[in-house]
């Protein structure tokens, strides 16, 4: 169950999928293309003028010359909350009346699909390391009154979130930092699939479909994750 909303994050995938919006753990992300820059700049002012007052979101519109690239968190929370849901449904149905689409951006190279990066970084004494990365990455806490061992943000929300993973014991022949790729549910098979024939293997999947982990021919680790298998 989603606390933020009241649902599940299986209906909430299901509620905004229809919409071209993919469910990111704590994010709702999507795309409108755009045919140039300034395009997507006035794309961007019609949205924002339609749309007032969003306190209380932190939606984030991401300018580029062939498309603007929007997501959607509940300030202060994790979870996706049913007003997120709201405006979701409030953007795709401004941009209906434009003749545009929002859609997750499936297929093809320059199509990537909508994702997110976390760093995970295993510890032995989170409290001990955790100043240092946020010092050497201008991070800050994830919320106002932080746990000590919570998670580290980019405050422009540019860069990956950094989250730390209690180790019980030292294990010098295993890394000890890797990246959580935080794919949309009907990514993750072609992103598995694709790593493994690019020369990857599959380490670990009994918590699949939350997460599978992967390393690449050195034994370098990553995590391909969803939303799903997460509601207990």
């Amino acid at each position: 169950m989603d606390e933020g909303s009241g649902l599940t994050r299986q209906e909430i995938s299901e509620t905004v999928t229809g919409w071209g919006w993919r469910h990111i753990l704590g994010a709702l992300e999507t795309y409108v293309r755009a045919g140039s820059l300034g395009e997507a700049a006035d794309l961007t002012a019609r949205l924002t003028a339609f749309l007032g007052d969003v306190s209380g979101h932190r939606l984030r519109l991401d300018l580029r010359a062939d498309r603007v690239i929007m997501t959607i968190e509940s300030a202060g929370t994790t979870m996706v909350g049913r007003r997120d849901i709201e405006l979701a449904q409030r953007i795709s149905s401004f941009m209906g009346t434009l003749g545009l689409a929002t859609e997750p951006g499936v297929g093809g190279e320059r199509l990537r699909p909508v994702q997110a990066v976390e760093i995970g970084i295993d510890a032995m004494d989170i409290g001990a390391i955790r100043p240092f990365w946020k010092a050497i990455m201008g991070y800050a806490d994830e919320f106002e009154l932080s746990d000590p061992e919570d998670a580290l943000v980019d405050p422009l929300y540019q860069g990956p979130a950094i989250w730390f993973q209690q180790m019980d014991e030292p294990r010098p022949q295993r890394n000890r930092i890797h990246f959580d790729v935080v794919v949309p549910h009907d990514e993750a098979k072609r992103r598995i699939d694709a790593a493994i024939a690019a020369g990857g293997t599959l380490r670990y999947d009994a918590e699949a479909p939350a997460f599978w982990v992967l390393a690449d021919p050195e034994g370098n680790e990553a995590c391909v994750c969803t939303w799903q298998g997460r509601d207990g």
